[in-house]
């Protein structure tokens, strides 16, 4: 009974094909697309609305430079914002709860903010190991706790939406699973553990959407260092 808890996180499968690639692709394809229109739906609207609103707050403390990554940042926003709602769903598979695509997002982007900060001021880039006025004896042990701290970066990145995912997730079921045993045995109990639940999915939705944006931060934030 403890293991079938865990069964929601395995890729699905159909017919021995893994449908990963599939549940990744659905966002894109349910996504409205603008029209060649010059008035748009109450959709759309709403789409551009948000998008610009979110790429204005996110490239605010970035320089022109940065601003190249507004398509990038933007396309990751909603892509996670769209797997992480629709996880939501019963009797789906949320894709952002495996730790390999989620480190499969975050490593190639840390690693390219720093590629590009090492290119463009490798002095500036080199001189966050090592804070101003440190003293002779800890320089060596300073350069070492700070370059750890640099490659646990895209780590901490893919674990911290994949444990707010899985752990959101374990919480509903094992709540649904205590509701649905207590409703013959004490239905005032069994009631109040479904308001319970009820509250609980309200607080999933809020952060399925804020660890999208935290994800996005934390890497706008890597390429604020380097640009």
């Amino acid at each position: 009974m403890t293991l079938s808890f865990f069964d929601q996180f395995i890729s699905p499968m159909f017919l021995g094909i893994p449908l990963m690639a599939l549940a990744i692709m659905i966002p894109w394809i349910i996504f409205p697309t603008p029209s060649s229109r010059w008035m748009n739906n109450r959709m759309l609207t709403l789409q551009n609305w948000f998008i610009n609103l979110f790429t204005k707050q996110l490239l605010l403390p970035l320089n022109t430079a940065g601003h190249k990554w507004a398509l990038i940042f933007a396309s990751l926003m909603i892509f996670l914002i769209s797997l992480n709602m629709l996880g939501l769903l019963p009797y789906t598979f949320t894709p952002t709860t495996q730790l390999s695509l989620n480190m499969g997002l975050a490593v190639p982007l840390w690693l390219a903010t720093v590629i590009i900060g090492m290119r463009n001021q490798p002095t500036h880039s080199l001189g966050h190991l090592l804070p101003e006025g440190t003293p002779v004896p800890l320089i060596p042990v300073l350069i070492v706790i700070e370059t750890i701290s640099l490659f646990i970066r895209p780590i901490a990145l893919g674990v911290r939406l994949t444990a707010n995912l899985t752990a959101g997730h374990l919480l509903i079921q094992l709540i649904a699973t205590a509701a649905f045993v207590l409703m013959p045995l004490m239905p005032t109990v069994a009631l109040l553990t479904t308001i319970l639940l009820f509250l609980l999915t309200l607080l999933e939705v809020a952060v399925a959407m804020i660890q999208a944006y935290v994800f996005v931060l934390l890497l706008s934030l890597y390429l604020q260092e380097n640009v």
